[in-house]
């Protein structure tokens, strides 16, 4: 077959142009180089993210190129993960990640087995176990404070990070190029429904959604009802003359419930009826009345105690005597009781100013607020006792201590919102301004809420 001329040069022209064009002189620019990285030991592709679980407990620990990242466990904030080296077993399929905990420093040891494993019904992501009923990989944990947990691991496809979880470099510099996001759209605060708090003027402020009341007597010790439409408040006229008053938010009226050495007031789960402290004998007393009639308030626990933290279930009251952290019964015993110096650790100190707050759907976590024995550098301190205060997260059952408060902060009377995803607390920083903050349970996203101390959250 002849071809033209004219049809040769047409073809070469567009061979030509879907070339990238070439300066005379120049090299070509390289082909765009991919971020090299190591192969997870446990595959010969990448990118690669492997999900740990189990259940009785639930748990599920999350593996990335560099080794684990965190666990998660429902009722508790998040375990961040520093990875260190990993073992490559005798076994061709068995490999040991070592970590440590970031928020304590107690070793962690992730042990993974490429068979088939049925020690786990399902995880955390997809509640469907495979069809075949066996997951890829059997694992288990070690870990010095939360003990052992054994389970099953698959390969996490939904969770691949892009290539070996790094950018580009022209990504990374339109990204450099770009204003940060704001605070307010990562944390997705979503702010209580009612709350209570004393202003800078020493006023009590009540809010429920938009409208605010400004409650014209003045008083302290403050426990606003579960469904936010009440409050509770010590008035004190004089140290042997107290009395507590409950505020309606509807009528916006004041009535006096009880008078005398009493404090503390607060409510039941149903708002049916109030704890109260009163000081019989040359002792503080744990009382309790029905809001519907105070006048039959009746004697719960005779011991001496210091603080009431409130109630943790319907016929279960939190007390201490800067000794013990007691459980105490609607029937005056003793259900279960904890040293406060095994809770408080070497850190702290026990003192009549400390508050515990059981989170609102995990018994076994405290949110803890006391003073420091020795306060870290950077934490404001009072200028007349030299002392400072901060707040973390204990567990009851592993002992874990978790420190939440900011180490630029003099930050006290710790309170949980009532999802128990964020704390609530009153700071100052080191020229003693003071206001109310709030952050997420596991310490980022820290705010300012308001101006004031002393919040308290009902719904």
């Amino acid at each position: 077959m002849r071809i033209r001329p004219r049809n040769v040069l047409l073809a070469i022209s567009l061979l030509l142009a879907g070339l990238p064009a070439v300066t005379i002189g120049q090299n070509p620019p390289p082909p765009k180089k991919l971020p090299a990285g190591p192969a997870a030991p446990q595959s010969t592709h990448y990118p690669i993210f492997i999900l740990a679980f189990g259940n009785d407990p639930n748990w599920s620990l999350r593996i990335g190129l560099k080794g684990p990242e965190r666990m998660d466990r429902p009722g508790y904030p998040p375990v961040p993960l520093e990875a260190a080296d990993v073992t490559h077993e005798a076994a061709a399929e068995s490999w040991t990640y070592h970590a440590k905990d970031s928020a304590t420093g107690a070793a962690v040891a992730i042990h993974l087995t490429r068979e088939a494993c049925t020690d786990a019904k399902n995880d955390t992501l997809t509640p469907t176990p495979p069809p075949s009923g066996k997951y890829s990989f059997r694992s288990s944990v070690e870990h010095a404070q939360l003990g052992s947990l054994i389970g099953c691991a698959r390969i996490a496809a939904e969770l691949f990070p892009k290539i070996n979880n790094q950018p580009d470099q022209e990504e990374e510099d339109d990204a450099k190029k770009k204003p940060p996001v704001p605070v307010s759209s990562v944390t997705n605060f979503k702010s209580p429904v009612s709350v209570a708090y004393v202003n800078p003027g020493g006023k009590i402020v009540f809010k429920r959604g938009a409208t605010t009341h400004v409650i014209a007597s003045e008083g302290s010790q403050l426990a606003v009802s579960h469904d936010g439409k009440r409050l509770l408040y010590t008035h004190e006229d004089k140290p042997e003359d107290r009395a507590i008053f409950l505020y309606d938010f509807a009528t916006e009226k004041s009535t006096e419930l009880v008078r005398g050495q009493v404090q503390q007031a607060f409510w039941s789960p149903d708002d049916a009826r109030f704890a109260f402290m009163k000081f019989v004998d040359g002792k503080w007393h744990l009382w309790s009345a029905p809001v519907a009639s105070p006048e039959t308030a009746t004697s719960v626990f005779p011991g001496d105690i210091v603080s009431i933290h409130g109630w943790v279930d319907a016929q279960t009251i939190l007390v201490d005597d800067l000794q013990q952290l007691s459980w105490v019964t609607d029937a005056g015993t003793i259900q279960q009781a904890i040293p406060e110096k095994d809770i408080l650790g070497d850190a702290f100190g026990s003192s009549s100013a400390d508050t515990f707050r059981v989170h609102p759907l995990n018994p076994d976590l405290l949110l803890v607020s006391a003073e420091w024995l020795k306060p870290p550098a950077g934490v404001p301190t009072d200028t007349h006792t030299g002392g400072g205060l901060g707040f973390f997260l204990y567990e009851i059952r592993s002992k874990r201590r978790t420190l939440l408060s900011p180490s630029n902060m003099f930050a006290q009377y710790g309170e949980w919102s009532r999802d128990g995803f964020q704390v609530f607390f009153t700071g100052a920083d080191s020229s003693r301004r003071y206001a109310i903050y709030h952050m997420f349970w596991d310490g980022i996203g820290l705010q300012k809420y308001a101006s004031g101390t002393s919040l308290v959250i009902g719904q």
